[in-house]
């Protein structure tokens, strides 16, 4: 078996009365895309945070390369997150930037590099995701939804990071463009040999770009296992989501 990159053990978070995550255990191995499906709202992007140490949970343990990350200082979060590189849902582009400042802006505003070189590698690296050099200086509000997650995309992957986040990475996009955007993450995953975390209700993707599936349900992982091992399960929570069933014990309008 492989390294594990990221571990979780019994992570818990709750907002005041609300419990989202309620005892988390799962191992994410070096280098695999690992897909986390489950429906609004079960607290996949809040996994995300606290993996990122954007938010603490209130008890249990992540280690990100055998390391605690769980209530650690400022200076040891930059350090983690030099180690990350995200896709939004939104794209979340800076507006008041052009494109190639909005897929340099870690090589700018944290590496030192200076403007020239950060604009000849942001070029570079959107020719990887498919955009020509034209695209480089226009604002991100002159882009087209597809355009917008490659550079959303591009940013994510130019500082060649060892662990990256997808943040329901196909929502908002037609079919062909989200089949699109499914295969250049796959591409740019195996080509830096990353470890991929997406988290999506969107089983198209998930059945393309997952090396392993895991279901988050009210909090915790019910199932976990490769696309043949869910489509082969008898597990009703499993069944119910991934055939968009209105029927079964997960309760919609609640």
């Amino acid at each position: 078996m492989s390294e594990v990159k990221i571990k979780l053990s019994n992570v818990c978070k709750t907002f005041g009365k609300k419990i989202v995550l309620r005892g988390v255990n799962l191992d994410i191995y070096k280098g695999e895309s690992l897909v986390v499906i489950g429906g609004s709202g079960t607290g996949k992007s809040v996994l995300i945070k606290c993996i990122q140490g954007l938010l603490t949970p209130d008890d249990g343990s992540i280690l990100v390369d055998g390391k605690e990350v769980v209530g650690i200082s400022e200076k040891e979060k930059e350090t983690l997150h030099s180690k990350m590189g995200m896709l939004f849902q939104g794209g979340a582009l800076f507006d008041s930037l052009k494109v190639w400042e909005n897929v340099a802006f870690d090589l700018l505003e944290n590496q030192g590099c200076n403007t020239k070189d950060a604009k000849a590698e942001a070029v570079r690296v959107l020719r990887s995701v498919g955009l020509d050099p034209e695209v480089a200086d226009l604002s991100p509000a002159e882009l087209s939804g597809g355009m917008q997650k490659r550079v959303g995309l591009a940013r994510a992957i130019i500082s060649k990071p060892e662990i990256i986040f997808f943040d329901e990475p196909t929502t908002g996009l037609d079919p062909i463009m989200a089949d699109v955007i499914n295969d250049l993450i796959i591409e740019s995953v195996k080509g830096l040999g990353a470890t991929a975390l997406t988290i999506t209700h969107d089983m198209a993707s998930a059945r393309k770009i997952a090396d392993r599936i895991a279901m988050l349900y009210k909090g915790e992982i019910i199932w976990q296992g490769t696309v043949k091992e869910m489509d082969a399960t008898d597990n009703p929570y499993v069944v119910q989501f991934i055939n968009g069933s209105s029927q079964g014990p997960i309760k919609t309008g609640v």
